[in-house]
């Protein structure tokens, strides 16, 4: 927390010292579903998959993106107090040079889990800054301090993995409240309109769908610097180095808290014409010590521009963990685009190759109703996916997956409608899923902690081997819109969730109410 508050400040002062037209918009589905529209038209060539997006000037999307900020009413005459609240930042300096917003962030949540006649609650406080500097810099930050009480199938994921689901660490494990804070923080330079070099602690998002098999920003933040350049209008390119922890890996004294490990990523996106766009990703994890406490030593290849392969430098007993996929859609009608991912792993237990790929379709003013967007993918990932024989070099980040939150050996479908009209929005959530969870002290390939050349079954892997469990999940929220500038809403929603196998029947079904802001995510459909 000390390195993340450090990071925070430091990017604060510098912000402070010197206006670009690049905005950093934090990712959130419920967001950017809104731009569907014109993300997705025939008519535009954007590069959509790598999010979170910099909106520019130049960039066609921006009236649309100015708009969601914007409520149109007439607030002349009124208050400071209630301008603030319903459509301005509480600081907001603009000139010629320089911008820069502040915001305060409240998400208080009061709920009741009718199952286990439980009283849920959070009580959240946090702050966005944001801005820009001269016409190459932009910054963004923002800081959370949390307290809360959730449904008790929450209860069991922190208990087993610590972390508040792709937030941060439980720091009161012994007690029913739980507690933590977390913070993000990023700085970005755009020498020109093609290129631009981002430094910070934030997530990456890759692809079209609500999940993501490649990488997807469901765990915790991490310390990441990231370069984009666009090669003319059609091919575009990221590149990102990122340094992550391990709360399971074994522990030695020269480390005073976490393993950490290091994630390098690439990911060329090509728009072949206005409707078809086909992308390649590959991503490495290298441990940053051995279990005795050397370091692994820098490798030339980490710095390899298009691939990765094994490690280049001296030989180490941990190799390094490569994985590569695809990423595609075609936009088949105007409103409507169909997508896919497929990953490739080759280090699972087997010693063939893991695979997850996913499929769906999504678009916008469904049955020709303005603002109704919606979302249907199946996600599906086999035994041993993302996992390694050495665990400190699995897909995760945190002990959290870095691709889909149900980790590997699943099938999942997940449906999801939303329609904004006026000041409210509604959306309904639908997601079904059956994956097979581990028993008799046999790893049947789901938990990604585990390594996977251990406590194997016996014969051929299948997806969904181990404990058949299913579960099923809908959610439904009504919301109304106070202030677009940080998403202050007041929210009612109503959620149904049951997990069944042959041993066990969870259910549960709560509503909630609460004021809540900011674009974040925040994932518990799992």
């Amino acid at each position: 927390m000390k390195r993340l508050f450090t990071l925070t400040i430091t990017l604060t002062l510098f912000a402070l010292v010197a206006r670009s037209q690049t905005e950093y918009q934090p990712y959130s589905y419920q967001f950017y579903q809104k731009l569907n529209k014109d993300v997705y038209s025939p008519s535009t060539s954007l590069h959509t998959a790598l999010k979170p997006y910099l909106f520019t000037d130049s960039i066609s999307l921006r009236p649309l993106y100015d708009s969601l900020l914007e409520l149109k009413a007439d607030y002349a005459g009124k208050s400071w107090f209630h301008r603030i609240w319903f459509n301005q930042h509480l600081m907001d300096v603009k000139n010629k040079d320089f911008t820069f917003y502040l915001d305060y962030l409240p998400d208080l949540q009061l709920g009741r889990e009718f199952n286990q006649s439980k009283t849920t609650w959070l009580n959240s406080r946090g702050y966005q800054i944001g801005g820009t500097i001269g016409s190459n810099f932009f910054f963004y930050t923002s800081g959370y301090e949390n307290q809360g009480k959730f449904p008790n199938y929450l209860d069991s994921y922190i208990a087993s993995v610590g972390m508040i689901p792709g937030q941060s660490y439980n720091r009161t494990p012994a007690q029913s409240t739980k507690d933590w804070s977390y913070v993000t923080a990023l700085i970005g330079y755009s020498p020109n309109k093609a290129i631009t070099i981002a430094l910070g602690e934030d997530k990456t998002f890759i692809g079209d769908g609500y999940r993501s098999v490649l990488l997807s920003d469901y765990a915790a933040s991490y310390p990441l610097l990231r370069l984009t350049i666009n090669l003319g209008k059609n091919v575009q390119y990221m590149a990102m180095w990122a340094y992550m922890e391990d709360q399971k890996a074994a522990q030695f004294n020269s480390f005073f808290n976490n393993r950490r490990k290091w994630g390098a990523f690439h990911y060329i996106d090509w728009n072949i014409n206005n409707r078809l766009s086909l992308g390649f990703f590959n991503a490495l994890v290298a441990e940053e010590a051995n279990d005795q406490g050397q370091y692994h030593g820098f490798d030339v290849n980490y710095i390899n521009p298009i691939l990765f392969s094994s490690s280049l430098g001296p030989s180490s007993p941990v190799p390094d963990h490569t994985l590569i996929g695809f990423n595609g859609k075609y936009k088949i009608l105007d409103k409507t685009t169909v997508y896919g991912q497929l990953l490739f792993d080759q280090a699972t237990s087997s010693g063939g190759s893991g695979n997850a790929w996913q499929v769906g379709f999504r678009g916008s003013d469904l049955f020709k109703v303005s603002h109704l967007n919606y979302l249907f993918e199946y996600n599906t990932a086999s035994p041993y996916t993302y996992s390694n024989q050495y665990p400190i070099v699995n897909y995760t980040e945190l002990s959290e997956p870095l691709a889909d939150p149900l980790g590997a050996n699943f099938k999942e479908w997940v449906g999801i409608m939303n329609y904004s009209i006026g000041k409210f929005d509604l959306q309904g959530q639908l997601n079904y899923a059956r994956y097979g969870l581990d028993f008799g002290n046999v790893n049947y390939g789901k938990n990604l902690l585990l390594p996977n050349n251990i406590n194997l079954p016996t014969g051929s892997n299948s997806t969904g081997q181990g404990l058949a469990t299913s579960l099923k999940y809908a959610e439904g929220t009504v919301s109304y819109l106070l202030n677009p500038k940080f998403n202050l809403r007041i929210e009612i929603g109503g959620l149904l969730r049951e997990e069944k196998n042959s041993q066990t029947d969870t259910k549960t079904a709560m509503i909630t109410l609460g004021l809540r802001s900011t674009f974040r995510n925040i994932y518990h459909d799992f």
